[in-house]
């Protein structure tokens, strides 16, 4: 392919011009070859474009295509121009059909199926809250978000303020990102990088419910650990006898469907 200027790689690409600009922008393409103040684009940046709106077809976000970018050697990498290697695509497969699931729904549909607000879910989705996948270039919510946003409901039926809760979830959003973030890095550097093909997908359904698991009930047990603490420094004995008969009969259960 020729080097030519980015009006024409926007119309092969059937993409608009500013889009190329946006993920230049986003370091999801390399920079074009310039020849004075004229830039010119080839056969790569066609693949990545090409590659980008694959993607985020199949429900990723652009902050997920460039992390996985990232890992390939970016934008500039060999396996970046090109399509998917082999051992990569089982493992995006799975990434999506754990991410995305069989059934996901328009923000209007969860707001009438959860009971929540739409202005309510739209803050929570600004917060960082709730993250939407791209399908079809729709943005679109699964049913991990529908459940998440059931017990919400029901956490708020229990008396919380809304306008102490919502900041409160945000703080615990942004901890869990950058420790997801961390745990995603241990995966790829002892698991993908070890494995291949069905073998790295296998590995990644197999451990992602038990990590699920663990985190709920670290996160409960601190919970509960830390609201025992409060209750023996109040001196509140009668409330401190209900707890610990509280946590004696209650039990977390973490499904994975």
């Amino acid at each position: 392919m020729a080097k030519i200027r980015v009006e024409e790689l926007a119309a092969t690409a059937r993409v608009p011009v500013d889009t190329i600009r946006f993920y230049q922008g986003r370091g999801l393409l390399p920079p074009p070859e310039r020849r004075g103040r004229v830039a010119f684009y080839g056969e790569g940046h066609l693949r990545a474009l090409r590659r980008i709106r694959e993607l985020s077809r199949a429900g990723f976000t652009l902050a997920q295509i460039r992390r996985l970018f990232a890992r390939e050697g970016g934008p500039r990498g060999r396996r970046a121009r090109g399509a998917a290697p082999a051992h990569v695509k089982p493992l995006l497969a799975a990434l999506v059909e754990e991410g995305v699931g069989a059934r996901t729904l328009t923000r209007a549909e969860l707001a009438a199926e959860s009971g929540l607000p739409d202005a309510l879910l739209a803050a929570a989705q600004a917060g960082g809250l709730l993250e939407p996948v791209r399908v079809d270039g729709e943005e679109r919510f699964t049913e991990a978000d529908l459940e998440m946003c059931r017990a919400a409901l029901a956490i708020l039926g229990a008396g919380f303020p809304l306008h102490e809760l919502l900041p409160l979830a945000v703080d615990h959003a942004r901890g869990v990102q950058a420790v997801a973030d961390r745990a995603i890095d241990l995966f790829d550097d002892h698991v993908r990088k070890r494995g291949a093909g069905d073998a790295t997908s296998e590995a990644f359904q197999r451990l992602l419910p038990q990590v699920a698991r663990l985190v709920a009930l670290h996160f409960q047990r601190t919970l509960v650990n830390r609201a025992m603490e409060r209750l023996r420094a109040s001196g509140d004995r009668e409330a401190l006898e209900a707890a610990l008969g509280a946590t004696r009969s209650a039990r977390l259960e973490v499904v994975w469907r």
